[in-house]
């Protein structure tokens, strides 16, 4: 949490598929980007796009992920790093 605000401290791309982060089915099968973003308080979000996208486009103009495993599988982590997630 001593990040500064907006800085991604994470990134990747998984399938966009129910094994990945599965966001839209209109490119079943292709690959999503996605960035970990630390908040503007005591919290953190996922953002995720298509992978032609920079990391840094995809944390300005990425859709925020929602769902806990998907987010899970892109940052692992415990059920108090968790809570800090920005729903």
């Amino acid at each position: 949490m001593k990040l500064p605000a907006g800085e991604i401290f994470d990134a990747g791309i998984l399938s966009n598929s129910p094994e990945g982060i599965f966001i839209t089915d209109s490119h079943y099968g292709d690959s999503l980007g996605w960035v970990a973003v630390k908040g503007h308080a005591d919290d953190w979000c996922v953002y995720s796009h298509w992978p032609e996208h920079s990391f840094e486009w995809i944390r300005k103009h990425g859709d925020k992920i929602h769902t806990e495993k998907y987010i899970k599988r892109c940052v692992p982590c415990d059920d108090k790093v968790f809570s800090k997630y920005r729903h």
